[in-house]
């Protein structure tokens, strides 16, 4: 007579773990989106706080005052320098995707604004500015970002880069703390 030997799983045993691992995985996955979610809102502030600091630093030592028109133009180095005010994770494009969000700069030329220290060309800076991040995914991330001049960083549910002012409050929103 043979002794039947068990070794391995059963097949029940199996549809319990896989039952486990799904039911745990229901539970961690919204989670997840939402740190993921946080993680890109925190890069995005993060963006535009150099964004206003970069712009203050041009205006202050490279533009006399003035800021640059465009995100490439604020990455370009002054002459005699191989850095310029951005880096180019920042600086490659006037529109920039990065941590799942549009970023974007602009700034109304100034016909008496004078030439900069890395050769963009009178008139060619603003007196003010203004910058946003939009998420890419809105069905997980309603967190939309924007600075200005005013080198305050504003929040709001809906996108601020067509209301957001280069100076002043947007009409929507409220400052980050």
């Amino acid at each position: 007579m043979k002794i039947r030997q068990t070794a391995g799983f059963a097949v029940i045993d199996l549809l319990f773990v896989c039952g486990i691992i799904g039911i745990l995985s229901g539970i961690a996955l919204p989670r997840l989106m939402v740190a993921r979610g946080a993680a890109q809102s925190a890069s995005a502030v993060a963006s535009m706080r150099v964004i206003g600091s970069s712009q203050v630093a041009f205006a202050i030592t490279c533009g006399s005052g003035f800021y640059a028109p465009s995100l490439t133009q604020l990455a370009k180095p002054p002459i005699g320098t191989n850095d310029g005010f951005v880096e180019t994770d920042l600086g490659s494009a006037d529109t920039v995707v990065k941590s799942a969000y549009t970023i974007q700069m602009s700034s109304t030329p100034f016909g008496g604004a004078p030439d900069t220290c890395n050769a963009l060309g009178p008139g060619a800076t603003g007196q003010a500015f203004k910058a946003a991040a939009d998420p890419l995914d809105v069905a997980n991330n309603v967190r939309y970002f924007a600075v200005n001049a005013g080198n305050a960083i504003w929040e709001d549910r809906s996108s601020l880069w067509g209301s957001m002012p280069e100076f002043g409050d947007p009409p929507s929103g409220f400052t980050l703390k």
